[in-house]
């Protein structure tokens, strides 16, 4: 198998004890063995550090970093990526997991093309692991269709640093990796997607993905403090740009996750 260079892999943890486990062992099983798992805990008050820290004893490639006090995902994210070593900077949260060759692919197909921002499709599952959705990717994304929705999921991103730098995520407390995506689309022009699923995303009750109202709103701040529009302007963009597609996403996930079942029986 053909080396690319080290990749660094950012887990953000807090109160995760029940999932985590879950996560680095499917990190452990990567077809391609050159990384290093960076986890930075965020004043988890469960065992979560417990959990963690029997996996580093076993393998020095996973670390564990502490915060000070809960700061949110977005600032313990950003501590792994300033710990990183590696030339791509890698993103799994602490409740999902990997499929063995996620890497592998991943990086062949990012390397041989040039990329300096990927991502993939990904398949969804409950809190008991019970796979209960598709998530399709779109080939390509632009600063405008970046701006529309977040099309790359969290679970699936790798960036080339050695390409095009370190970038880190706001310190804002919710949808800061589509912020970070909005930055390096800006910056590069576009990122690339593998139709392939290669993560498996796990949808927990109180999540962004399971409550609409408070993702509207999240969205909504996006908009407006982030990318800087007036408050009437993002609301415009959310209600017009945002909604419309949100609803033709949702039903063709649908679609294509039935698709996906009447293939597998055949």
């Amino acid at each position: 198998m053909k080396d690319y260079g080290l990749v660094s892999i950012v887990t953000p943890s807090y109160n995760c004890a029940d999932f985590i486990g879950e996560t680095i062992d499917s990190i452990l099983s990567q077809t391609y063995t050159n990384w290093e798992l960076l986890i930075t805990d965020d004043c988890s008050t469960d065992k979560s550090r417990e959990v963690i820290s029997s996996y580093v004893e076993k393998d020095s490639r996973i670390k564990l970093f502490k915060l000070e006090k809960n700061s949110g995902a977005g600032v313990a994210r950003n501590n792994s990526i300033k710990e990183a070593k590696g030339r791509f900077i890698a993103f799994c949260d602490s409740d999902d997991r990997w499929y063995p060759d996620k890497l592998e692919c991943q990086l062949d197909f990012m390397v041989k093309n040039g990329y300096g921002l990927t991502y993939s499709s990904y398949d969804t599952c409950d809190e008991n692991g019970n796979i209960n959705g598709f998530v399709g990717c779109l080939r390509k994304l632009t600063y405008p269709k970046i701006l529309r929705d977040n099309g790359i999921g969290c679970l699936t991103a790798i960036y080339d640093a050695g390409k095009i730098g370190k970038h880190y995520m706001p310190s804002i407390r919710k949808r800061q990796d589509w912020c970070l995506w909005q930055r390096i689309i800006k910056e590069i022009g576009e990122a690339h997607g593998l139709q392939k699923p290669l993560a498996l995303y796990r949808v927990r009750s109180g999540s962004i993905s399971s409550n609409k109202i408070e993702m509207l709103r999240y969205n909504f701040n996006v908009y407006h403090q982030e990318c800087g529009y007036s408050k009437p302007v993002a609301a415009i963009i959310l209600g017009g740009y945002f909604l419309p597609y949100y609803f033709y996403k949702k039903i063709k996930q649908k679609r294509d996750y039935k698709n996906r079942l009447a293939v597998s029986k055949k």
